[in-house]
């Protein structure tokens, strides 16, 4: 009897000392595709900002209108290529892409519709493509054969006739003279020629470029100026030196003033500083000599015109560019 009982108080002890003891949950970890298995006590990866040819990390004293004007884009399109809110959205060391977004080419022949795994058994075929023959099998009759006759000997007979043979299409003889190739005059492989070294040469050779304002310009080309000034009197007419489009029409770029920039190919650009007052609007599209803004001296201690041409972004001397005096 007292073995029995010591039997019992030990299977309670141990029965109690089990549910006294702590447990600890077992880790979760994630497992779902795509997703990354952190290590415990490390942070997750920050993505990196893209980096390299075509984007730039703002620094301090940047407005996105310099920016725009360094790179020789439009900071409408900057707003747009990183998705601002608005011009003045951007941030010491924050990544602005500067260049247009590479945009990928369709595959020829229409879309692509998945991949299939070598060896899955699976024909893929092309929408577009015509269906290939169906096997025929020797001696099958061409025709319906189920009409009902009466029964006869004739009719048998007839049956019993074998099919007759199919046709077969001889086919027609090839022309084996070879073609004779196209022959070129050299002029118009001459004319062909200039017209792609044309295309891909500098954008300057296609643009007739004027002098901006009356005056003679004080000193010569600066790389530290970045451009010419000419002096003159307030008020005094300002033209577009080429035809073009306005890219910019503002205040908003320190050390310039008044300015207005017209884009007049997809490398050049001219820009027009100090003006008294701005008579385009951006977008604008103006044509070679017409009068776009009058002479001031905004964001300068004397009257004058600081005239810049600038190819890729960059500064240029513009007395390469504009006829001789």
């Amino acid at each position: 009897m007292k073995k029995t009982r010591f039997i019992v108080l030990g299977v309670l002890v141990g029965t109690l000392a089990a549910c006294t003891t702590p447990r600890t949950p077992a880790p979760v970890v994630d497992r779902r595709p795509g997703s990354a298995t952190a290590t415990p006590g490390t942070a997750s990866e920050t993505p990196k900002a893209p980096e390299g040819r075509g984007y730039y990390t703002v620094k301090k004293g940047d407005t996105l209108y310099r920016i725009a004007l360094e790179f020789g884009q439009s900071y409408r399109d900057i707003v747009a290529w990183n998705k601002l809110e608005n011009a003045n959205d951007i941030k010491v060391d924050q990544v602005l892409r500067v260049a247009p977004p590479d945009t990928g080419s369709a595959p020829a022949g229409g879309a692509q519709v998945g991949n299939v795994a070598t060896g899955s058994g699976v024909e893929v075929r092309s929408l577009n493509s015509a269906p290939s023959a169906m096997p025929t099998n020797g001696g099958n009759k061409s025709g319906p054969r189920g009409d009902k006759r009466p029964y006869s000997d004739s009719a048998l007979a007839e049956l019993q006739k074998p099919d007759a043979a199919p046709s077969v299409e001889v086919p027609k003889a090839v022309d084996k003279t070879p073609a004779t190739p196209a022959v070129v005059p050299p002029a118009a492989t001459a004319a062909a020629g200039a017209a792609a070294s044309s295309s891909a040469g500098d954008d300057e050779g296609r643009v007739d470029w004027m002098w901006p304002a009356e005056g003679k310009p004080t000193g010569g080309f600066d790389a530290s100026k970045k451009g010419i000034d000419i002096p003159g009197k307030a008020g005094q007419a300002v033209v577009a030196a080429a035809g073009g489009k306005v890219m910019y029409a503002g205040s908003g770029i320190r050390g310039y003033g008044n300015l207005v920039i017209i884009k007049h190919t997809s490398s050049l650009l001219s820009a027009y500083a100090h003006n008294k007052t701005i008579l385009v609007k951006e977008g604008q599209t103006v044509s070679k000599g017409q009068k776009i803004a009058e002479m001031g001296n905004s964001d300068s201690d004397a009257v004058k015109l600081h005239f810049e041409i600038r190819q890729q972004g960059k500064p240029v001397d513009p007395s390469k560019f504009l006829p001789s005096r």
